[in-house]
């Protein structure tokens, strides 16, 4: 058993790890948001059919509601807004922003009604993790590099990790379907909807030559499909039932790490001292907050850090 817990992790590790870099290829020459409807789409049907074929029962007219809303918060404003900022930031430091989505999750948790307010080594945590954000995007002229980033991308990027904060808050508080994977597909079936609309209303298929699209980027756009959201979610799932949640949720702390490589490695981006300072405070601060969040009256437990993969 041992052995599979880790060779399931070791695929989350660097499959979800890949998807950033794998997300800037299919984008050169298909459109970000069109681009995710397709993956998400095609993936939803599978996971559906899937789950429908092992006997699992269609969601509810309610589950289809409550999984559009998470669907749209998670897949069109988190998923959807990362790979529109990859047209202008680069894939390793999109992973890094994304990296502090627990971050925003802890401030969310905090300031909604009824929330579990952070214990003062979270406060610290949260500091930290902003610091290295600031570190990695601030001003080029205080942090001495060379490099500037899109304002635009940033916005977009720290918008993803809002939204896809608060689609996870919602997902813990409305009736979902029991099976993961069935809620998943569902997730993503309703999500493609408002990906391929907000892909109309932003033009930008306007003047896009299908016949265009390069090698590279089907290779990338079927990898994101078959290999980042079915074999990523499905080892997600079958370590949620089989491996300590502690350490399901380190996949959190690598993908960024992996993101960073891939990028420098296969996609030439650049790679400063600033930005490995930033990644070792912004996962830093992730680990110190999963490891000091309280829940309920005093205890601790452990938390499960969300992705976007």
């Amino acid at each position: 058993m041992k052995s599979k817990i880790w060779t399931a992790l070791l695929a989350l590790y660097i499959v979800w790890g890949s998807t950033y870099l794998a997300i800037r290829v299919t984008i050169e020459t298909i459109p970000p948001f069109f681009h995710a409807g397709i993956r998400f789409l095609v993936s939803g049907l599978i996971l559906i059919i899937w789950q429908r074929a092992a006997g699992q029962s269609l969601p509810t007219r309610k589950q289809w509601r409550n999984t559009a809303i998470v669907g749209l918060l998670l897949l069109l404003g988190g998923n959807g807004l990362v790979a529109w900022a990859e047209q202008f930031i680069p894939s390793g430091i999109a992973a890094l922003v994304i990296a502090s989505s627990p971050m925003f999750l802890v401030i969310g948790e905090a300031i909604r009604p009824n929330g579990v307010k952070p214990n003062w080594q979270g406060i610290v945590g949260l500091l930290i993790g902003f610091v290295g954000i600031f570190i990695l995007i601030g001003p080029a002229e205080i942090s001495g590099s060379a490099t500037k980033f899109n304002p635009f991308g940033v916005v977009a990027l720290l918008s993803a990790c809002f939204l896809w904060a608060t689609g996870s808050m919602v997902s813990k508080s409305v009736d979902l379907p029991r099976s993961s994977l069935m809620n998943t597909g569902a997730q993503m079936l309703t999500g493609s909807v408002g990906l391929f609309i907000v892909s109309l209303i932003t033009g930008e298929l306007q003047g896009w030559d299908a016949t265009a699209i390069s090698a590279r980027s089907l290779f990338g756009l079927s990898y994101l499909i078959f290999v980042g959201s079915l074999i990523g979610f499905a080892s997600y799932g079958w370590l949620l039932q089989n491996a300590p949640i502690s350490l399901v949720s380190t996949y959190a702390y690598v993908n960024p790490i992996v993101a960073v490589f891939l990028g420098t490695w296969l996609a030439d981006e650049p790679l400063e001292p600033r930005i490995w300072l930033a990644a070792a405070v912004i996962v830093g601060s992730v680990v110190f907050i999963n490891s000091t969040r309280t829940m309920g009256q005093g205890r601790k437990k452990e938390v499960l850090v969300e992705s976007q993969q």
